[in-house]
């Protein structure tokens, strides 16, 4: 039955992760708690996120973007090492209340200022990627949404900027995998069996969101994204 669920809940998540750019982690990493330590929780949940930034790579190659890869990729692999190497030391809470903050800032700047837009520089998103790395590294969730003010704030191509947030995405989490193993984590048995059925479910999780991302025009692309960034800083705001 746990493996059932955990699979309905990859499906979902996937939807929503790969639409929005973020969010599989933040679906999945509460409930998971309840069955699962918070590391191994970590571990898990970050396999599944990674073959789900590998589907947004596979699903939207044509909208590759090499210089803000190099720019966002390498901070925020860098950050993530450091925030899983610091999990098991740091309380995530007042982290994740932090990005809620940020969040709600963000969403309710834009309502202000709709038509904000940030010109891509390495600065600006070397900044972004060392801190989604870094929150994603050590709470599990939020370094995806920071991910997404950045570069909703660049205002690119819906399909640019969902093969972006898998490829930075796919880097990051490979980092920060790597860091939970070499810690000693590891995935139990039996849920080590489940990935069989959860990374298939994740897959067609993509492949629905990539059906429904081609029927919304970018400016409602934008603004739903905002709307899952609001819901989410909301979250983690009051139930961190």
């Amino acid at each position: 039955m746990t493996i059932l669920a955990i699979s309905l809940l990859t499906l979902v998540a996937s939807i929503i992760g790969t639409v929005s750019g973020f969010g599989i982690s933040t679906i999945m990493v509460p409930i998971v708690l309840l069955f699962l330590p918070l590391p191994e929780t970590l571990l898990l949940v970050g396999v599944i996120h990674w073959f789900g930034d590998l589907w947004k790579i596979l699903l939207f190659k044509h909208g590759i973007d090499k210089k803000i890869l190099i720019y966002f990729g390498i901070p925020g692999m860098i950050g993530a090492g450091v925030g899983a190497a610091l999990v098991v030391n740091i309380p995530e809470i007042i982290a994740s209340q932090i990005v809620g903050v940020i969040l709600i800032t963000y969403v309710l700047y834009l309502l202000i200022k709709p038509n904000f837009r940030i010109e891509p520089n390495p600065k600006v998103a070397g900044v972004g990627g060392g801190l989604s790395g870094l929150l994603g590294g050590l709470t599990g969730v939020g370094g995806g949404a920071l991910r997404a003010v950045v570069l909703t704030a660049f205002n690119i191509p819906k399909s640019t900027y969902i093969f972006t947030s898998g490829v930075l995405g796919a880097l990051i989490d490979a980092s920060r995998i790597s860091i939970y193993l070499i810690s000693g984590t590891k995935i139990p048995q039996l849920l080590f069996f489940g990935l069989f059925l959860f990374i298939p479910a994740s897959f067609l999780g993509a492949e629905i969101a990539k059906k429904l991302v081609g029927k919304i025009p970018q400016k409602t692309f934008r603004n739903l994204i905002a709307l899952f960034l609001f819901l989410l800083g909301v979250k983690l705001l009051f139930f961190p």
